[in-house]
């Protein structure tokens, strides 16, 4: 306990210093866990924010500098499994900047520190989240390989660097007799999903990231197991260079890389204006999902080889780069609890309860588990610290446990035996990896289907939102969606949280619903495995929902593009009495259940081509939605994404930024609304 009797400035002295002690103590453990044990316990994003804390700390209070603080260190000691290599050059790490404020001071810095007239030219990488190494030639071959360690000390792993097909053995035919490579091993997303299969068909637990799993892979004391993994490599600097391999600038580096037969990025560009710079790293943030590696950032350098050995470095870090640091899309936080939610079909799927944590641009408390079998194989618990990841839109993830910091006395969770909303048991079937409560009047059921049946790609009504469709079932004024349509307005004023305009808007929303296009009707139905393109198939073919009732499987399976699951699912739905009363009540209600002629013939020119709408549609189309409709009519498919089998990408107002690279990537055409217009009557693109 401080003195009372201490003056304000000794206290808040002693507590600067007691926290400079505290943060060097976790930075330390956190250092040992992720570089030597290869078990991290905190997340990258929380690992740069206590970092930054100390640096800070350290910056404003001198007097508390210590010559080994972990601020003035690079990585880790190397393991004692492989054989120490003392590099000549050390591996420096780069110092980060988190936004685009401290990317202008950092250029400010280094243009201040050149003294130079016109600014300097820059050139830009992507950063790779993988494993630092650096390889050492003589006379061409391959020789030795080793890990970043401290900087001053790594890890020889020859033979399984050895093993990477992206990294020749020998170089040449210009190799000089002695060249140092550095460059990041990684491994591949898509390989990393793989590998993530693998285990699951072994029941064994999940790899967390690829950038762990690669440094894991590549720190194996069998190189079979490394040759296993498939490890990529991208090289990016030359170190230990003979006098005849003086160059100017690090594009002659690159392009002497690249001759000599070593793997280099496509994604390099220089600048000579530092806004291009920041446009580059605002591109990335978009598009960090495109390529099929991982990257957390860009690396901004110096071009000019002269001016980086005039600014010099740190102790740690070059003065002459920095890396631009994205927003993290990693974080670790406390699962709380697991919870199961029932839904529509009555599949009951586990969640994770979070601490709320800030992370992928929003604050998340919940995310998915996906299943029983998920929970297993990702070995979760409540109480654990876990690494959460949310990418963008995509839904939060929990990726697993911090193991070292989970409690003795944690149990294991197991899926609970009885749905919570109604008492029924659940049940799962042999060689499924889902569990279902088939209690058709379930509440969680009910509410999730109106749901459902009210939402945007189904019925489309304003607002009957969630929460107005949980006080509704819990009132039991509203049973199924087939009730929605006889609703009056003394029901629903004497509902909770109503008033008399949000009623009158209600209503008239679902008025206006009961002229819905029949495949619209079909969707909210929440038939199994029933999408939009086969129900407006299905609707377009029989004309009515009493045509499509009496149809057997093999009638509805002979319409193209449907098969036998769809037809078999489509024929026990509308056997099911207790939906053939749903349609009886909507049929009694007045919703349409035909088909409307349309005034436009419309002529199959679409047929077998995918078309992506993106954006807002605003001159010929209701909604993103009806052009979707309009492709469908003309035998065509509109996924939500683009892929090399998009014929055109439509790209409308506020087009979304990830598909417009995604196609120019690709090179598949895009076009405008007036474009689309002309494709619906032509089906063929303006030459």
């Amino acid at each position: 306990m401080e003195d009372s009797n201490s003056p304000p400035d000794v206290i808040k002295a002693r507590v600067i210093e007691s926290r400079i002690t505290e943060l060097r103590a976790q930075i330390r453990a956190h250092n040992v866990a992720y570089y030597e044990l290869e078990e991290p316990t905190i997340a990258d994003a929380d690992y740069d924010l206590i970092s930054r804390e100390l640096v800070n700390l350290e910056l404003s209070h001198p007097e508390y500098e210590l010559e080994d603080s972990p601020t003035n260190d690079v990585g880790s000691k190397a393991s004692v499994l492989f054989s120490p290599v003392q590099h000549q050059v050390p591996m420096m790490s780069l110092d980060n900047a988190m936004s685009f404020d401290e990317l202008d001071v950092w250029h400010e810095r280094v243009s201040k520190s050149l003294g130079d007239v016109t600014s300097p030219r820059f050139v830009c990488e992507l950063k790779f989240d993988g494993l630092a190494v650096s390889i050492r030639y003589e006379m061409g071959k391959l020789v030795q390989a080793a890990t970043r360690g401290n900087g001053r000390i790594g890890e020889d792993v020859t033979a399984n660097v050895s093993t990477i097909k992206d990294i020749p053995k020998v170089i040449g035919p210009h190799a000089p007799n002695v060249l140092e490579v550095r460059g990041e091993v990684y491994l591949p997303i898509s390989r990393f999903k793989a590998l993530n299969e693998e285990q699951i068909r072994k029941g064994e637990s999940a790899y967390i990231n690829p950038r762990n799993t690669a440094s894991g892979s590549l720190r194996q004391k069998n190189s079979k197991v490394t040759a296993s993994r498939g490890l990529s490599f991208w090289s990016y600097q030359l170190e230990e260079k003979s006098l005849e391999l003086a160059m100017e600038y690090s594009s002659q580096t690159f392009e002497f890389l690249s001759a000599l037969g070593l793997p280099v990025s496509p994604e390099i560009e220089f600048f000579d204006r530092f806004e291009e710079v920041k446009e580059f790293c605002k591109k990335w943030i978009t598009n960090r999902h495109i390529p099929d590696y991982e990257i957390d950032g860009v690396v901004i350098k110096l071009d000019s080889l002269r001016d980086r050995e005039k600014l010099g470095s740190t102790s740690r870090a070059p003065r002459w780069a920095i890396a631009f640091k994205f927003p993290p899309e990693e974080r670790t936080t406390k699962l709380l609890s697991i919870e199961v939610s029932v839904g529509r079909t009555g599949r009951a799927t586990p969640f994770a309860v979070l601490e709320p944590v800030f992370v992928g641009g929003s604050t998340v408390a919940m995310a998915t588990l996906h299943n029983e079998d998920q929970v297993a194989y990702k070995n979760v618990r409540p109480g654990d610290v876990v690494f959460v990841r949310k990418a963008g839109d995509v839904i939060p993830e929990v990726l697993g446990p911090v193991l070292s910091q989970r409690s003795t006395t944690s149990d294991a969770w197991h899926f609970p035996k009885l749905c919570a909303s109604c008492n029924h048991a659940f049940t799962r079937q042999a060689g499924d990896a889902n569990t279902y409560c088939q209690n058709q009047l379930c509440p969680a059921r009910i509410r999730q289907g109106i749901s459902y049946f009210a939402g945007r790609t189904a019925m489309d009504i304003e607002g009957l939102g969630e929460q107005t469709v949980k006080l509704l079932v819990e009132e039991h004024v509203v049973e199924d969606v087939g009730d929605l349509f006889s609703l009056k307005e003394n029901q629903l004023l004497n509902s909770k949280g109503t008033n008399q305009t949000s009623v009158d808007n209600l209503l008239t929303a679902i008025g206006a619903a009961k002229d819905r296009p029949l495949a619209s009707v079909l969707i909210g139905l929440g038939i199994d495995h029933l999408g939009p393109s086969t129900a407006e198939m299905l609707a377009r073919q029989f004309g009515n929902i009493d045509a499509i009732m009496q149809a057997d499987a093999e009638a509805i399976e002979s319409l193209e593009g449907i098969g036998p699951k769809i037809a078999e699912s489509v024929v026990a739905f509308f056997c099911d009495p207790v939906q053939l009363t749903v349609v009886e009540k909507l049929r009694a209600a007045g919703v349409r259940l035909e088909e409307k002629v349309s005034e436009e013939e419309v002529f199959p020119v679409l047929q077998g081509k995918s078309v992506v709408v993106t954006g807002n549609l605003d001159n010929w189309f209701l909604s993103r939605d009806d052009a979707k409709k309009a492709i469908a009519a003309r035998g065509g498919k509109s996924p939500g994404s683009v892929s090399a089998q998009t014929y055109v990408l439509v790209a409308g107002n506020g087009a979304g930024q990830s598909k417009l690279a995604k196609a120019e990537s690709l090179s598949i055409p895009i076009i405008g609304e007036d474009a689309f217009r002309r494709l619906l009557q032509s089906g063929e693109l303006e030459t």
